[in-house]
């Protein structure tokens, strides 16, 4: 394995990165609660992105939002499950990337979310980019760094 550079590091984009779009759990906006709950169960993921028919970004779901929105005074109001929509309890405004983005930028994007959905120019939906994706970088250069420095200084002594 060659050793990574900085140089190489940054010039990374998003594209090479992600994750592509097939292989990412999602629900429709129409769907009802009830089925992007099983979704999110299903996936072990405690928010996924929300589509339109034409796979387009709408916004995020969670189980958090889902729980809140069946949560009664009493009880927990389970039937509501199948009643309410995606699209009345999501999270619209969510922060996004191209697969043009270069390293830097999503790794100042990735601090404060798990991951990052990936759109295209007409906000077509073209995958995710993780947190660890972005750690797992990271902790390749970091490490090749230390171990290239302390080779450099046991030929010095």
């Amino acid at each position: 394995m060659a050793k990574l550079e900085l140089q190489e590091l940054t010039a990374m984009t998003v594209g090479d990165l992600m994750i592509e779009s097939e292989k990412v759990a999602h629900v429709q906006m129409n769907n009802p609660l009830e089925h992007a709950l099983l979704v999110l169960v299903k996936s072990g993921y405690s928010v996924i992105p929300v589509l339109d028919p034409t796979y387009r970004l709408k916004g995020m779901i969670s189980k958090t939002a889902i729980l809140n929105e069946v949560l009664g005074m009493e009880r927990f109001e389970m039937e509501k499950l199948s009643v309410i929509k995606v699209s009345e309890t999501m999270l619209t405004d969510v922060p996004v990337l191209k697969k043009d983005d270069l390293f830097l930028t999503a790794l100042k994007a990735v601090v404060n979310h798990a991951f990052l959905c990936v759109l295209d120019e007409e906000g077509y939906f073209e995958g995710i980019l993780t947190r660890r994706a972005i750690l797992k970088q990271m902790n390749r250069y970091l490490h090749e760094q230390i171990h290239f420095n302390s080779a450099i200084d046991k030929t010095n002594v």
